[in-house]
């Protein structure tokens, strides 16, 4: 369980990643249901963390490009609690990195102990899982074309006015959605299932 100074999802608003946009609010008439993030303009990474961290019953996620020391750390305490449900699948062309390993090395320990369901795949037609998003606690959707590295969130450099930029800056033309629509939440989640099993059965 999170810290009791760690808020969980369950009266989780939009307007709590605000914070994490470029003007730090939203439009008077913006969606409660979905908000939409750009990459290096707003902060992605931290509102993807914000998101992840505060999990405490489930997270089905399948991600296209997994390099973040950050958002690895986060799930990886996710994924070491037996009390949260982790549902991962990560695409077979991208699973050579470190983090993927980290992830390989407690499979060897027996993934099932944790509750967590880990598998690298590609699409039930062999091509490429290019899905880059997920749901946590059945509540908070996560997706775009954002995948998990400095680039692709936008390496997020404040400078003296708050804006991104600065050395070092570099980000893809990417998005990442936000979205709590209890429907769509469902059928995400559903399909991230069915990726998952699809991958899981030709990795046999």
């Amino acid at each position: 369980m999170p810290p009791a100074s760690l808020p969980n999802l369950q009266k989780f608003t939009l307007d709590e990643l605000a914070q994490f946009t470029k003007e730090g609010q939203f439009d008077s008439r913006a969606s409660k249901s979905v908000a939409l993030f750009y990459a290096g303009r707003d902060n992605v990474h931290n509102a993807l963390k914000y998101v992840l961290s505060r999990a405490t019953i489930s997270i089905v996620m399948n991600m296209f490009g997994y390099d973040d020391d950050d958002l690895n750390a986060v799930l990886m305490e996710k994924v070491r609690d037996p009390s949260i449900l982790t549902v991962i699948t990560l695409d077979k062309s991208q699973a050579g990195g470190k983090h993927e390993a980290s992830l390989l090395a407690i499979d060897k320990k027996d993934l099932a102990i944790f509750n967590t369901h880990f598998v690298i795949g590609e699409s039930a037609t062999h091509q490429i899982s290019h899905t880059k998003g997920g749901v946590v606690d059945g509540k908070v959707a996560w997706e775009g074309s954002t995948n998990w590295s400095s680039s692709g969130e936008g390496t997020f450099v404040v400078k003296g006015n708050g804006q991104a930029g600065g050395p070092g800056y570099k980000a893809q033309n990417n998005t990442n959605s936000f979205i709590i629509d209890p429907s769509i939440c469902a059928r995400f989640q559903a399909e991230l299932i069915s990726e998952h099993l699809t991958a899981k059965s030709q990795a046999k």
